[in-house]
């Protein structure tokens, strides 16, 4: 999962980029109103973290922009502006969620779970698909014979994106957009390195191959 953080002051976006970066997303930062307009509008990310305070555009008016543009990428507000009245106005642009500052990271992350989850159609708790149970904490699998398997930081950016999209065909492209940070290599050739090494943990009949398509994780347990 891919995460936009916007945030002008450098300190925290760095922590929160480390962070994310602990529990398995990928981050890229921006830091004015104008770049994250960009970013938010050219790059497939899963969630918005948007800061209101920004420079050259607010983010309240980047957060409407977006909305304009029927873009539906989900944005949890962080800001030091906590009157009712002014999260209310966030909202009303758009929102999905809001959290004041100061704040603790741990809240952060679980907010941004709880987000990402809901919009794909997820119950809270751990991700369950295909009859795999994805410890997003540990980041490690289980499998239905109560099998636990470790998975390494890029195995655990893919298989949790998979799990979140059970029964999607989805091409290499896509899968790199949203496990890659913005500057990194999305050689697809790595990417079907990483497949087959996750099909050796989880079983390769549970992710198959569309030729000319992209892969598949099956809806259900096979």
């Amino acid at each position: 999962m891919r995460i936009l953080v916007v945030e002008d002051d450098t300190e925290l976006a760095e922590r929160i980029q480390t962070a994310l970066r602990k529990s398995g997303y990928a981050a890229d930062i921006a830091s004015d109103g104008g770049e994250a307009e960009y970013l938010g509008r050219e790059e497939p990310y899963d969630a918005v973290i948007l800061d209101l305070g920004l420079p050259e555009r607010s983010g309240l008016a980047v957060l409407e922009n977006w909305r304009s543009q029927a873009n539906r990428v989900p944005v949890l507000i962080l800001t030091a502006r906590n009157a009712w009245f002014e999260r209310v106005e966030g909202f009303e642009a758009g929102a999905d969620d809001y959290l004041g500052k100061p704040f603790h990271m741990e809240e952060l992350l679980a907010r941004l779970g709880a987000l990402l989850r809901r919009g794909h159609g997820q119950a809270g708790g751990p991700i369950r698909a295909a009859g795999l149970t994805l410890d997003e904490h540990a980041q490690n699998v289980r499998t239905p014979d109560g099998t636990v398997h470790g998975l390494t930081a890029t195995e655990f950016r893919l298989l949790r994106y998979f799990m979140l999209n059970p029964g999607r065909v989805l091409s290499k492209s896509t899968l790199s957009e949203h496990a890659y940070e913005y500057d990194a290599d999305k050689d697809s050739n790595v990417l079907e390195v990483y497949v087959r090494r996750l099909r050796g943990k989880i079983g390769k009949e549970r992710i198959q191959t569309r030729r000319g398509q992209g892969y598949v994780l099956q809806a259900n347990e096979p």
